[in-house]
């Protein structure tokens, strides 16, 4: 006894499935660009932050003292050019003793300028929204040019980069829908689209990098996260049968039809895409033909069968997406 299903056109998607690294919309590791010690941090490992929040501020006595020093020295330079400038008109000096003391003047005001922008330094900034990682200094510890205070990220929005074989570039462009799963968050799809398309192509694994955009509202993907990524693109009518009904003997491939005899034939098959129980057939049956989907294992060529009744449609792929999708 078999059960048996009719083949009938059925709609089909084609996708492309591949997996993806999550990446930040923006991301930089913060560090200090002076040596001194920390006078207070303003954040804590997590925090979400704007843009220019002061993050940490370093401890700054002696620059402040030295600043000073360099201002009243500045000061100085200015008094003895404008006096020199005076005595020139008057003869009393010479034009290239003026240009030694703008020189000088200019040197002193320089100066100062760099000593304001290294006191500037003491104030550790964000340089854009978003999330801190683990925070990696404590107050009194000294920093150096270099140190990591924490990493930043804008998670806002995330980036997917995945790969796709060059084949199918054609049907890749911008603004195609694209689903991301993530064993992270079982059960849930997030929607986004494809933002751009790398220029090169990989000579080694002859694949373009693609690259998604992804609304991430509610901060579930994470970079550096591993995301399943399916493109979908144009829905279709397609003959599609159960794969389960499929034979594989060596190198053959076939399906199991019924006559109108009521007996079984092979209908060697040439196959498309499988995905969800269900297999694409390109070649070797026709729409009406019914084919025996359970209870293949004993079917011979010409072998009567008891029919113990017609399975359900066919599964319809296309339509496996549509639920459970996070915007």
């Amino acid at each position: 006894m078999v059960t048996t299903a009719v083949v009938a056109p059925a709609p089909w998607q084609d996708t492309i499935s591949a997996l993806g690294t999550v990446k930040a919309r923006e991301s930089v590791t913060i560090t200090a660009k002076v040596s001194e010690t920390v006078e207070r941090v303003h954040f804590e490992s997590g925090d979400e932050v704007q843009a220019g929040a002061t993050l940490v501020t370093l401890s700054g006595l002696q620059q402040q003292a030295a600043l000073e020093a360099a201002e009243a020295a500045a000061r100085e330079a200015e008094q003895q050019y404008r006096r020199g400038s005076e005595l020139v008109q008057q003869q009393l000096i010479s034009r290239s003793q003026l240009d030694t003391q703008r020189a000088t003047r200019d040197a002193a005001l320089a100066r100062v300028a760099q000593m304001r922008a290294d006191i500037g330094d003491r104030h550790i900034r964000a340089p854009f929204a978003g999330v801190l990682g683990i925070r990696q200094v404590s107050p009194g510890a000294l920093v150096t040019p270099g140190t990591v205070v924490a990493t930043l990220d804008d998670i806002s929005r995330v980036y997917v980069d995945f790969p796709v074989p060059e084949v199918h570039l054609a049907r890749l462009a911008p603004g195609l829908p694209l689903t991301g799963t993530s064993v992270a968050w079982p059960g849930v799809r997030f929607a986004g689209e494809v933002a751009s398309i790398d220029a090169r192509i990989d000579p080694a694994t002859r694949a373009v990098m693609v690259r998604g955009d992804f609304p991430n509202a509610e901060r579930r993907l994470r970079p550096g996260m591993l995301v399943q990524i399916e493109l979908g693109h144009t829905s279709r009518e397609a003959l599609v049968v159960p794969e389960i009904a499929v034979v594989q003997v060596g190198r053959d491939t076939f399906v199991w039809r019924v006559t109108e005899g009521g007996t079984v034939e092979r209908a060697m098959v040439r196959l498309g895409e499988r995905r969800a129980g269900a297999v694409e057939v390109l070649e070797g049956v026709q729409a009406g033909d019914r084919i025996v989907v359970e209870g293949t294992g004993k079917l011979r060529p010409g072998m009567a069968i008891t029919d113990a009744g017609a399975r359900s449609p066919t599964p319809t792929p296309a339509d496996d997406a549509d639920a459970g999708n996070e915007g």
